[in-house]
């Protein structure tokens, strides 16, 4: 035997499924390392657009508040993105090295968002647009901020948001 397979057979078959799928994403917007897209934070960036509009045009609050997180997978699936299928597939071998910082920054993210809805709608309803505005701006930079860390994982950077670097930048 090859060390090659002594190193594959050490490791598990998950790192065989990983090898294979890293071959299988060559080529394509699914990043090898990760075996991640970035095409999942288009579901992101959706409400975020929707966030920093509400203050200029106040009835989109009611789509915004239509928004429903959707799991990588659920949100590839649905999308026009050409690898859809492949990159589903691939996220059930995504290393938890990435998937478990991914995974929690999504959900801070989905969190941060409700939060941002939230407080968007009431201070709507208080008729303190001063306040709507400056919330709707500076929670909209966090939230991008959340994504900015997301797109570095899905990149191979695997640093995230401690809660309360979150709970620091929201106040």
């Amino acid at each position: 035997m090859t060390s090659a397979t002594n190193n594959n057979q050490a490791l598990g078959d998950d790192s065989t499924q990983f090898l294979a799928f890293q071959k299988k994403v060559r080529g394509t917007n699914i990043n090898e390392q990760t075996l991640l897209a970035t095409d999942y934070l288009n579901h992101f960036n959706e409400i975020v657009m929707l966030l920093e509009m509400i203050p200029d045009m106040p009835e989109l609050l009611d789509d915004a508040k239509e928004w429903r997180p959707k799991g990588y997978q659920e949100h590839l699936l649905d999308s026009t993105f050409a690898e859809k299928e492949l990159a589903a597939e691939a996220y059930n071998h995504v290393p938890s090295e990435f998937r478990e910082p991914f995974e929690k920054t999504v959900s801070q993210l989905n969190s941060l968002i409700e939060t941002t809805i939230e407080r968007i709608e009431h201070d709507m309803e208080g008729g303190n647009t001063d306040l709507m505005r400056e919330n709707a701006v500076t929670l909209s930079q966090i939230i991008q901020r959340l994504m900015d860390v997301a797109g570095g994982i899905i990149n191979g950077h695997a640093k995230t948001f401690d809660q309360s670097e979150i709970d620091d930048l929201i106040g």
